[in-house]
């Protein structure tokens, strides 16, 4: 399991890498960190919730090493269903926006289970790689990682 509440917590980042893509959706797209209940205040017109639950959801999982395949199996259904012209080549997909091919994939990823694994795969990675706190994240990886919140959050998001 990844000690994801310290690795979102209290972030200058979040907010804006994730949450203000979202804004047309919910326009209250800052953050606020309770230190004491140890989560983002609950605030209307806000992802704050939804944040939430999902850093809890991904703190209960022991993601892939490899967490591209995760990734990998969103991207294949974008070629074979969708029939984007992208390719894997020597470990990254080429042709489109990676994220794009990954919210794309996403509309099929049931429960957003691909796309779970991989943001928490790709947290215990940074993890890994001594960086603790999403904040001190490699500037690419962290890109991704919010965009993939983004992703889910925005597949959550009713009408």
């Amino acid at each position: 399991m990844i000690k994801t509440k310290e690795f979102f917590a209290n972030s200058s980042f979040l907010e804006y890498l994730a949450l203000r893509q979202l804004s047309h959706i919910k326009g209250n797209w800052e953050l606020l960190w309770d230190e004491e209940s140890e989560k983002y205040e609950s605030e209307e017109n806000s992802y704050a919730d939804m944040l939430n639950q999902l850093i809890d959801e991904m703190g209960q999982l022991s993601p892939l090493v490899n967490y591209h395949n995760n990734e990998d199996c969103l991207a294949e259904y974008v070629v074979s269903n969708l029939n984007w012209q992208i390719k894997k080549v020597n470990n990254r997909w080429i042709g489109a926006d990676y994220s794009s091919v990954l919210e794309q994939g996403g509309f099929h990823d049931i429960d957003q289970k691909n796309l779970i694994l991989a943001c928490a795969g790709r947290i215990k990675a940074a993890i890994d790689r001594e960086q603790y706190h999403f904040d001190k994240m490699e500037d690419s990886h962290q890109k991704i990682l919010a965009d993939v919140i983004a992703i889910i959050l925005y597949h959550r998001t009713e009408g």
